[in-house]
Parts: C-alpha cells; sequence; structure tokens
C-alpha cells in the first residue's frame, strides 16, 4: 500500500490499531521510549507482542527520576528496553572546548547532535520503520500537521525508505492521561511537579500556567526552535526552520 493510501487509510483509526498495522507491515520496526505518550504505547505493544523492540535514548544528563522511570517501566512489562548511549570522543571534545552548558550560549542543536541525533542514527540505522509518540497538541508551531504516518527523511541515510507511525497523532494530552490512570501503568513523577514535557535536566523546566507543554524545553530559544533534531522534519514541513 503506497505511504499516502496507508495513511489516510489510518488516519481515523484507534492507536491499537495502528500499531497493530504497522506489524503487520514491517519486521524491523521499534519504538522510541522516553516519556509518558511512550509507556501509553508500550503498554498497548506488550499486548500485541511477546517481543516488542523498544529503544531509549540515555543524554547522560537525564534527571534521576527519569532514569527511574526506564527502569519501573522495564520491569513492569518484563521487557528489554535498548538503551543507546552518545559516543566518548565528540562528547568528550564538545566537554573539554565549550565546558558542560554550552548550549545557554550557542543553542541546544550542537549538544543535542552528539548527545540524541548520533545515537538515534545507531538505534535505527537497522529498522526500515520506527514508533513515536508524537501528538499534534503538544507544539502548535511543530507538530499540529504530523501525520499517523509519514516517510522520515531526515533519517533515511541508508538508501532505504524509513516509515515514521505517530499512532498518538490524533490523542490529546488528557487521552494520554485518562489511559496512564485506567490502566495503572508507569509514569515519571516530574509529570507530578510541573513538568509536561521532560528532556534533559538542564534544559527542561516546569511549565507556568497558561505555558504549552513545549514551553518548558529550551526556554531561552524562540518557540520556533522546540525541536532537538530527533523530529527535525516537523521543522521544515511546517517552514519554520532557520
Amino acid at each position: 500500500m503506497h505511504l499516502t493510501e496507508l495513511n489516510l487509510a489510518l488516519s481515523a483509526e484507534s492507536p491499537r490499531s495502528i500499531l497493530k498495522q504497522a506489524l503487520q507491515q514491517h519486521d524491523r520496526i521499534a519504538l522510541s521510549f522516553s516519556g509518558a505518550e511512550d509507556v501509553v504505547l508500550v503498554d498497548m505493544l506488550s499486548k500485541l507482542t511477546d517481543q516488542p523492540n523498544i529503544f531509549t535514548l540515555d543524554t547522560g544528563r537525564l534527571h534521576p527520576e527519569t532514569y527511574a522511570f526506564i527502569e519501573r517501566a522495564r520491569d513492569h512489562y518484563q521487557t528489554s528496553i535498548q538503551v543507546f548511549t552518545p559516543q566518548s570522543a565528540p562528547l568528550q571534545k564538545l566537554v573539554n572546548e565549550k565546558g558542560l552548558f554550552s548550549f545557554y550560549k550557542d543553542g541546544h542543536q550542537e549538544c543535542c547532535g552528539i548527545r540524541k541525533i548520533e545515537p538515534l542514527e545507531r538505534a535505527l540505522a537497522p529498522l526500515d520503520a520506527w514508533i513515536t509518540g508524537q501528538r499534534r497538541d503538544q507544539s502548535p508551531g511543530t507538530r499540529s500537521e504530523v501525520p499517523v504516518v509519514q516517510a522520515d527523511t531526515r533519517f533515511s541515510g541508508r538508501g532505504d525508505h524509513l516509515i515514521k507511525y505517530n499512532p498518538l497523532a490524533n490523542w490529546t494530552s488528557q487521552q494520554v492521561w485518562d489511559y496512564i490512570r485506567m490502566m495503572e501503568i508507569p509514569y515519571n513523577p516530574l509529570h507530578e511537579r510541573g513538568f509536561i514535557s521532560i528532556g534533559c535536566e538542564p534544559c527542561t523546566r516546569p511549565t507556568l500556567p497558561g505555558q504549552h507543554e513545549r514551553e518548558g524545553r529550551w526556554w531561552w530559544e524562540e518557540a520556533t526552535h522546540k525541536e532537538c533534531g530527533l523530529h527535525a522534519g516537523n521543522l521544515s514541513e511546517a517552514a519554520t526552520e532557520t
């Protein structure tokens, strides 16, 4: 089925149905796990397959609560979560030359490139599809047009087509949390302290009343830059990349 036809066919389907179709379409597919949305997908995925392929990115700068959350999810679902970490040489070079907090002056792209993008490239290298927890209501500037299924041109460097599934694209934050509470599944306790979107500890802070959830990320930068590169295609698609 053509990608456009597949997206149209799945656009009104439930997240579980989208996941089921994704598993049927691809043998080399994995879920990227980090936050509240992702644990919902882990829960759904665990009911569809006995051997879910799940990975996470350890940047070395996550909150202690986030590391504990990853382990709780691993134990709760009795599943393996493959951890990808930054390569030491470029990371050591960055820290030695610019210090531990260069992103406050230079922007987050260089640090994210080393701590997130390169590890993600390694995680995706053997795959032909991956699953994310992106939702359209997460960011009006970069995610409002996120489709259920899309070609991932950013990480298709092997010459093959890489497909990205966003089963929760149509869900709201309220639906995510309704599911978490109904199913009594693990979540990051930082959410109870005002953190809505959680990334690295130095680059994440609680949001204030009335602020959008992505405003707690890289708060010292302009709103148009609220993507670290994992979903950089959102910026170009929205014509907001500078």
